[in-house]
């Protein structure tokens, strides 16, 4: 309850309704997936009585979207301007489909012409749709105007990425007070570009502004420039993006937020990433008891093929096949690496040739490289679980969360220091005895092997002092409900401030009088 002048006043839960491209378990590519479901859920746990629940999130009906059985809760029909998948005039008739999801209320964009298609979800073996302006734009008009015709407008939209960029310019809904918007950028490497022929496609909001020798509209850079919040997923990316290095052209635009740019680290799911609990594990454990660790080991060098009583370093690595992951500097330094004792299982998937040179040692040393070029979910699982470091060199990470799980399993991260890895592991090497993993600061072959060597001296010496190191990483709490959603909830707090003083009428100016 607020007190008021003699009298007490509810406090009304605010409204938040998500706009993603991407939802696991409905649809994947990448973390994007898995942030806006555990977000969601971890909201639905810690949020009562300070947001309306089920949160809301909105997800565009793709062919590949599988609604269970019964799991249908509603249906609502609108209609939004627009002429379907290509762009075009008129309106045209969306569904909208209620889904029960796992502390959340999923909401379907239904529009075959727009995502029942083959291929991926934003493109084909050609490349990109070229409608995709127009999809995403139907897609953010239909969200809207459901949440307007119910009659309870969201008093907060959080997009994420550019596929939700266009509702910064929808969001009136005809109310004298629009909702305030939290923009989280996912990745900055994809920006949403709309050429000028194709603009037509986002609707008179976005023609009106489109300047005469505008080149088209970077959909990303002008949801930067016009959400009242924006915040990326760790604080030290957050401090990287402002640089050119890593801002992907829209460092400007970000320095020019100020401090309504921010970061706020990912969490982690801690009920779906337990090593206590895990069915896929051949042993559970715990940090209270990692006897069963040495069996997850065990399994995993047999099923890769390798001495499952050698009692060498074996590090492991899973990710996007991707420069950025930074798969090519470990295949530069495999051979050395292999020299020096370790034992390498890799697993990823994407273009071949960042790892020709791995596929060639696999081939050639059967017993000490495992490439597994697939992606494989037991088996991501019982690599975190068995090998003895872990692997993520990547030259840039907005947050991560492989070496959060590493962690959580007692599997000691090997990092290249940059954005939320920074953020997210201690370096033993600077903080001996205060460390959880293992850092490097320059993004080289050179870097990754003598991180890998501060490890591997550690892990030999075994001991209290490794013991120590694996007790506290095994302790940090990532937990999406303890620091993650609580933050999210004072970003939605200060976004509907912002939005309550931009939407202040101003203040009468004085009359200025003049002498007689």
């Amino acid at each position: 309850m607020q007190r008021g002048p003699g009298v007490y006043h509810a406090v009304v839960p605010m409204r938040v309704a998500f706009l993603a491209a991407e939802c696991e378990p409905w649809a994947k590519t990448g973390g994007l997936a898995d942030v806006v479901d555990a977000l969601a859920r971890a909201l639905g746990e810690v949020a009562a009585g300070e947001l309306e629940l089920p949160i809301d999130v909105f997800l565009p009906r793709y062919r590949s979207v599988v609604v269970p059985v019964g799991s249908l809760t509603g249906e609502r029909f609108v209609e939004v301007p627009g002429g379907g998948g290509a762009g075009g005039t008129g309106m045209t008739r969306v569904r909208i489909v209620d889904v029960a999801a796992d502390g959340y209320r999923l909401r379907l964009v239904d529009h075959p012409a727009s995502f029942d298609r083959e291929g991926g979800y934003y493109g084909d073996a050609t490349g990109d749709f070229p409608d995709n302006a127009a999809r995403f734009a139907l897609f953010c008009r239909a969200a809207l105007a459901v949440l307007e015709a119910e009659g309870r407008p969201p008093d907060v939209l959080h997009l994420h990425d550019w596929h939700a960029a266009p509702a910064v310019r929808y969001r009136e809904l005809g109310r004298a007070a629009p909702p305030a918007i939290l923009l989280t950028v996912h990745n900055l490497a994809y920006h949403g570009w709309t050429p000028r022929a194709a603009v037509g496609q986002l609707g008179p909001e976005w023609t009106a502004g489109l300047g005469r020798r505008a080149a088209g509209i970077d959909l990303l850079g002008e949801a930067i420039d016009r959400a009242d919040l924006v915040n990326t997923v760790s604080p030290g990316f957050a401090r990287e993006a402002l640089t050119p290095e890593f801002g992907m052209g829209l460092d400007a635009r970000l320095r020019a937020r100020g401090d309504a740019f921010f970061g706020i680290l990912n969490g982690l799911d801690t009920d779906l990433w337990d090593p206590a609990t895990d069915p896929v594990l051949a042993a559970t454990f715990s940090a209270a008891d990692r006897t069963g660790k040495r069996a997850c080991r065990a399994d995993l060098l047999a099923r890769v093929g390798f001495d499952p009583v050698d009692e060498g370093p074996v590090v492991g690595m899973i990710g996007r096949l991707d420069p950025q992951k930074g798969f090519d500097l470990l295949a530069e330094a495999a051979p050395a690496l292999l020299a020096d004792g370790f034992r390498l299982i890799v697993q990823g998937s994407g273009p071949a040739e960042l790892v020709g040179s791995l596929r060639g040692l696999a081939v050639d040393r059967p017993d000490r490289v495992a490439l597994i070029e697939r992606f494989d979910r037991d088996m991501a699982r019982r690599i975190y679980a068995g090998a003895d470091g872990f692997l993520m060199p990547s030259r840039f990470e907005p947050c991560g969360t492989g070496q959060m799980v590493a962690l959580r399993y007692g599997t000691p991260p090997i990092v290249h220091a940059t954005g939320g890895l920074r953020d997210t592991v201690r370096d033993e090497h600077d903080q001996p005895g205060d460390g959880t993993g293992f850092v490097f600061r320059h993004p080289t072959a050179v870097g990754l092997r003598w991180a890998c060597e501060t490890f591997r001296t550690m892990f030999e010496a075994g001991g209290s002092a490794w013991e120590s190191l694996l007790d506290r990483g095994m302790a940090v709490d990532f937990d999406w409900r303890t620091h993650s959603a609580p933050a999210y909830i004072e970003a939605y707090r200060r976004a509907m401030a912002l939005r309550a003083g931009a939407s202040a009428p101003s203040p009468t100016p004085p009359v200025r009088r003049t002498r007689p």
